[in-house]
C-alpha cells in the first residue's frame, strides 16, 4: 500500500477512535448553523437578504468555522510527533519526510472534505426554498477546498516548528488572522502598491469570487501555490530538525 495513503489513514482512524472528529464536525455544523441562518458578519443572512443561495454560508458560516478549526486539527500533527519521539520510529521505516506530510495533510483535507458533506442539506433545503444557481454553489464548495488546502498547509508548517501544540495552535490562528482578516482590512485602508500587495495576499480576495461563481486560473493558483509552499516548509523543517 501507498506510505501516503497508510499515513492518512493512521490519521484518520485516529481522528474518528477518539472524540476529535466527532466534536469537529458538530461544533462545525452548528457554527455554520448559527451563522448562516441567524445572524449576518460580512452580509446578512438568507432570511433578511431573500435570496435562495449559500453567500451566507459561504462567508458567514464555513469561513469562520474553517479559520477556528483548521488549527485544531494541524496542531498536533507535527508537534505531538515531536514531543513523543515518535517520528523518528516513521521516518526510519521506508517513509520519506514527504510522504509524512502529504499523508498528514490528506487526512486533514478529508476531515473537511466530510464535514462539508454534512452541510448538503443547506442546498436541498434552499433549493426548496427558491432557484437556486447550483453552478454557483459548486463554485463556492470548490473555493472552500482551496482554502482549507492552503491554510492546512499553513497549519502543518506551524506544527512543524514545535513540540507544544498549544503553541502550534496560536501560530497557525494567527497565520489565518493574517490572510483572512488583517490582509484585507489593510488592502482597503492602504494605497497604490501597498493595497495591492495586501489585496494579492488575502485568502478572502481570492475566494469572494467563486463564492459569486467567477473561477479564475489566477485564484486557483494563488491557493495551489500556498498549499505547496506550506507542505515544502513543513518538509524543510523536518530535514532541518532531523
Amino acid at each position: 500500500m501507498n506510505p501516503i495513503w497508510v499515513v492518512a489513514r493512521k490519521e484518520i482512524s485516529s481522528f474518528f477512535d477518539s472524540l476529535v472528529a466527532y466534536v469537529f464536525l458538530i461544533v462545525f455544523l452548528l457554527i455554520c448553523g448559527i451563522f448562516t441562518w441567524l445572524y449576518g458578519l460580512f452580509v446578512q443572512d438568507i432570511f433578511i437578504r431573500g435570496q435562495a443561495d449559500l453567500m451566507a454560508f459561504f462567508i458567514n458560516g464555513a469561513l469562520p468555522a474553517i479559520g477556528l478549526f483548521i488549527p485544531s486539527i494541524t496542531m498536533g500533527m507535527i508537534a505531538k510527533e515531536w514531543k513523543s519521539g515518535t517520528i523518528e520510529l516513521l521516518l526510519t521505516k521506508s517513509l520519506s519526510n514527504y510522504q509524512l506530510v502529504i499523508g498528514k495533510y490528506l487526512a486533514c483535507l478529508l476531515l473537511i472534505v466530510a464535514a462539508l458533506v454534512f452541510t448538503i442539506p443547506y442546498i436541498v433545503t434552499i433549493s426548496q426554498i427558491g432557484d437556486l444557481d447550483l453552478g454557483r454553489t459548486l463554485s463556492g464548495y470548490f473555493g472552500l477546498l482551496l482554502i482549507s488546502s492552503a491554510y492546512i498547509s499553513l497549519g502543518l508548517f506551524a506544527s512543524s516548528l514545535t513540540e507544544d501544540q498549544v503553541v502550534a495552535f496560536v501560530i497557525s490562528l494567527v497565520l489565518g488572522i493574517c490572510f483572512f482578516l488583517l490582509f484585507s482590512v489593510l488592502a482597503s485602508n492602504l494605497q497604490g502598491i501597498g493595497s495591492e500587495f495586501f489585496d494579492f495576499a488575502s485568502f478572502f480576495s481570492h475566494y469572494e469570487p467563486m463564492v459569486r461563481g467567477v473561477i479564475d486560473t489566477k485564484d486557483v493558483i494563488f491557493f495551489l501555490s500556498i498549499t505547496f509552499l506550506g507542505l515544502l516548509l513543513t518538509i524543510n523543517q523536518i530535514s532541518k530538525r532531523r
